[in-house]
């Protein structure tokens, strides 16, 4: 990733001020607060605002339960206690806003997530940088013969030389395309004197998806953790996961606390139906359960058996 001149200054100018306020912070999220933080090839997040702390949290809460929270009486536990029965409105005081640059095929993959408030980058307006994603060879992968949303494996040899060549062919050949119809180059300068452009809100509808976008994404705290518990997966797309990882280390730097709870709770536990539950309780018990008789499907029984590390009765 490499911000331009204007980009690190705005960055230095934002990270020089010093402002006095009443109001609760997270020390350690100011320590990276406006810092671009690097993802893929030229991408970034940037935390450039939030509201309220752990202690946000734990204020609404004995709010809305008054007496009901002395049986839980420390800040921590009383974060877990709403984690673990899912009492999810103190966590909704909470918001934070980042600033995001991204793949444009990734744009529309997390725009999906209709819990946030979102400004993006107006191709209408502005000239949209000469910047494309370009995966690694390590990423690029075959489609999965067992998942019509998932990646086989990786491409080696010729085969991967020649995707690489195309994707970033085609992304300059349409750029280019993009820059000659607007009649104007992405810094500014006219082609031809004697044309007139094409509207700007037109050109862009040439450019390839892997052209890159950026947005300002506002949300609160309770919609972060349900957007990293699915993005920051092992089964999410690379590309949005890589956005996400670091997402979570801002998360922890701005309410540690949640973050324990949340990954204890969320990202670390399981959620088990009914007869799931069943299953295991004669497990442990000793009972002998099968497949034909549990109720479940085969791959809801193999989900349930990895998930308790239970390898031997795989099906």
């Amino acid at each position: 990733m490499k911000l331009t001149k204007e980009q690190a200054l705005e960055i230095k100018d934002q990270q020089l001020q010093e402002n006095k306020t009443k109001r609760v912070s997270a020390p350690e999220l100011e320590k990276i607060l406006y810092e671009a933080i690097p993802i893929l090839d030229h991408g970034f997040i940037r935390v450039v605002d939030y509201m309220g702390n752990d202690t946000s949290i734990v204020q609404a809460a004995r709010v809305s339960y008054g007496k009901g929270t002395k049986k839980v009486n420390t800040d921590a536990g009383l974060i877990k206690y709403l984690m673990r029965h899912w009492h999810s409105t103190p966590f909704e005081m909470c918001e934070i806003k980042y600033h995001v640059k991204l793949p444009i095929f990734i744009a529309r993959q997390w725009i999906r997530h209709r819990t946030a408030n979102v400004n993006e980058y107006s191709a209408r307006y502005s000239i949209l940088d000469k910047e494309f994603y370009l995966p690694l060879p390590e990423h690029l992968a075959a489609q999965s013969q067992s998942n019509r949303q998932g990646r086989g494996d990786v491409l080696k040899g010729d085969q991967a030389k020649q995707v690489l060549d195309l994707l970033k062919k085609d992304a300059e050949r349409t750029y280019k395309n993009y820059e000659e119809m607007l009649n104007e180059t992405y810094d500014g300068n006219i082609i031809d004197e004697k044309k007139t452009g094409l509207a700007r809100e037109l050109a862009r509808m040439n450019l390839t998806l892997n052209t890159y976008t950026q947005w300002y994404w506002k949300t609160d705290l309770l919609n972060l953790m349900n957007f990293l518990r699915l993005r920051a997966d092992q089964h999410a797309q690379y590309e949005i996961r890589a956005y996400a990882i670091a997402m979570l280390d801002t998360l922890k730097k701005w309410v540690p606390t949640t973050y324990e709870a949340f990954m204890d709770y969320r990202v670390g536990g399981t959620e088990v139906s009914a007869k799931g539950k069943l299953i295991i309780q004669k497990l442990i018990n000793r009972e002998k359960v099968k497949l034909e008789d549990s109720g479940l499907s085969k791959r809801e029984w193999n989900e349930l058996m990895t998930a308790f590390n239970l390898k031997n009765k795989l099906v």
